[in-house]
């Protein structure tokens, strides 16, 4: 490439997905004779082609990763034959974008607008934080920094120079502790990164924290061999608190633009009002500071850290 960035491909993203989402599809659950043995689970690739309405050799060259030059008719046949879901479909069309040509190189992410400090301060009664494409916390409230305090004090996360919910999670042992369902999370965070790399595979960034991550965790590496992809816009989340014992929160995410072309994630927890979890959770008021400038090195005293 011109500008002395390399490239990285992401065929083999697009094969392996292909590949999982056949292999799950049963004959019978497509509307063919289920009859004969069979060397692999699910549909053969001449099943999928007969069923989307292209040749062999063509659904062939698309599941060996050549996406790019599909168009939106056959990817929605072949999606419709895999059953793919709202969110695999997302991803899909994710890793076709992502192979076109003249697509924009990998961006830096850069820090976020004061506009969007100033929100995160207004929210008083929520734990809220901004995170990046990587899931780095690029900010976050006081109640935030009070609420995910072994996320802050962990040594695991710093990679980046910032919090890291990915490595947090997965290469520091207290993050099971910390999640009453480090599981779920698990599969959550993990699912994230794999939308974020169909989206843009010359993110080089996102691929060395999967390498590292996939090199470090078994769990990751079995999670992000799954191919999944789930987003998850609200829920609930308990945490075991060091201080404020178990909270039972729900949490809202949405995408926040800060430029024409760039988003960044809002996720905020809150407590029904009230409840014995509003009055955990509002007690670590108390104990954090007002700042919110993560990402520029100002960071509130919480006890406990």
């Amino acid at each position: 490439m011109g500008n002395g960035v390399r490239s990285v491909g992401n065929r083999a993203d697009v094969r392996d997905f292909l590949i999982s989402r056949r292999a799950r599809i049963s004959p019978g659950r497509a509307g063919l004779p289920s009859g004969g043995r069979r060397r692999v689970p699910g549909l053969r690739r001449e099943e999928v082609a007969l069923l989307a309405g292209v040749s062999v050799d063509w659904y062939t060259r698309l599941e060996k990763g050549h996406i790019g030059e599909v168009s939106r008719e056959v990817l929605d046949a072949v999606a419709g034959v895999l059953r793919l879901d709202e969110e695999e479909r997302v991803y899909l069309f994710d890793l076709a974008r992502a192979a076109r040509p003249a697509r924009r190189v990998a961006e830096v992410e850069e820090g976020l607008p004061e506009s969007a400090r100033w929100l995160l301060d207004g929210m008083t009664l929520s734990s809220a934080m901004i995170t990046g494409r990587r899931q780095d916390v690029l900010a976050a409230n006081a109640l935030a920094r009070a609420l995910y305090a072994p996320l802050f004090a962990s040594g695991a996360t710093t990679g980046s120079g910032r919090a890291n919910l990915a490595r947090y999670h997965f290469l520091d042992p207290g993050a099971r502790d910390f999640y009453g369902d480090w599981g779920g999370t698990a599969d959550v965070l993990v699912a994230a990164l794999r939308a974020e790399a169909g989206r843009d595979p010359r993110d080089v960034g996102i691929r060395e924290l999967v390498g590292e991550l996939t090199g470090a965790s078994g769990e990751f590496r079995a999670r992000w061999a799954a191919h999944d992809v789930l987003l998850h816009p609200r829920g609930a989340k308990v945490f075991r608190h060091p201080v404020a014992g178990t909270l039972s929160l729900s949490y809202h995410s949405v995408d926040l633009p800060v430029s024409a072309t760039e988003t960044r994630h809002v996720c905020a927890c809150t407590a029904e009002p009230g409840s014995v979890d509003e009055e955990r959770l509002l007690s670590l008021v108390g104990r954090a500071g007002g700042a919110t400038r993560v990402g520029g090195g100002v960071e509130p005293e919480v006890d406990g850290r």
